[in-house]
């Protein structure tokens, strides 16, 4: 398939919508100095035995509007027959316009991403949903959507080695009022939350694309909207924050950060002060590495057995 290059200006286009204009233009600019097709940079941390993996590619777990929406299951190398491992389900942003054809599955960070998860112990599954826009109807399909990617793996537990009853949702950038599905759905065995500069508050977004967050409920599909003193509590979340994000991304990431704190919620945080949009693909510096190291070790904390 040919892939589609950053220097392009209309592919430029539809990743802004994924990454914010900031960082889409960092991007671009990136790429066009070094000759990189952005879509297939990996993340900038690297373990022993990436290379190793098991990757199951191109499971359909749902046919809708006649399309087989895909996902790929990422094993940890040399699992006995029997042993479980614990599943990290990796959430991708958007929106994603309906023309796009280069799926994020496909793009280097989440192979990236998921090569990593499995490296480290954990069956990494990576997917693609139907993330169109921000309308109700939008949010309703691929909130189903992830949905039914998850409980596609837990029906499946047995082929792919995962622990059905041990996982964790680690989303990026739009995908983040997905984070608030185990608060929605009383998902008991999501055990803990990762959100990398994601949105925790869909209502500016909305407004951003002029839609009116009341009308298309908004409140709904984000995260902080769950954050009660009454209600299920906050799996353990970790936030990984990027310092240089979009002022309105930040400023919702930090209400977030105070309403949990507030309520005494498990929460961890790592700002990476000079930190883009995107830094785990777009800044190969030690603070980058630092954050997505951490995010592991807490994963790797809350997703024990027990």
């Amino acid at each position: 398939m040919k892939p589609l290059l950053m220097i392009h200006s209309s592919t430029a286009s539809t990743y802004a919508l994924l990454l914010g204009s900031a960082a889409i233009f960092a991007l671009a600019a990136a790429g066009a100095a070094q000759g990189q097709d952005m879509y297939h940079k990996p993340i900038v941390y690297k373990v022993p035995g990436m290379d190793a993996v098991e990757v199951r590619r191109d499971i359909t777990y749902k046919t809708a509007d006649a399309t087989d929406l895909k996902m790929d299951v990422y094993v940890p190398p040399g699992l006995a027959a029997g042993v479980r491992a614990p599943v990290i389900f990796f959430i991708h942003g958007g929106f994603i316009p309906r023309s796009v054809t280069f799926l994020p599955k496909e793009w280097g960070v989440y192979q990236s991403y998921g090569r990593l998860a499995a490296a480290s112990g954990f069956v990494g599954v990576t997917f693609n949903h139907r993330y169109w826009g921000w309308t109700r109807e939008d949010m309703e399909r691929s909130f189903g959507d992830v949905l039914d990617a998850i409980r596609y793996v837990r029906d499946h537990a047995g082929d792919h080695h995962a622990d059905a009853g041990r996982a964790a949702l680690w989303a990026f950038s739009g995908g983040g009022p997905h984070l608030s599905i185990p608060l929605r759905e009383k998902l008991d065995f999501v055990r803990c939350l990762v959100s990398f500069y994601a949105i925790l508050d869909l209502g500016p977004a909305a407004k951003s694309q002029s839609l009116d967050p009341e009308k298309e409920g908004a409140a709904g599909f984000s995260p902080i909207t769950y954050l009660r003193k009454e209600g299920p509590r906050l799996p353990p979340m970790f936030i990984g924050r990027a310092g240089r994000d979009a002022p309105y991304l930040n400023e919702a990431v930090d209400r977030f950060i105070a309403r949990a704190r507030e309520l005494n919620e498990t929460i961890e945080v790592m700002n990476h002060p000079g930190g883009r949009h995107g830094f785990d693909i777009l800044d190969d510096d030690a603070r980058s590495r630092e954050v997505i190291a951490r995010a592991l070790e807490f994963l790797k904390a809350h997703l024990k057995p027990g």
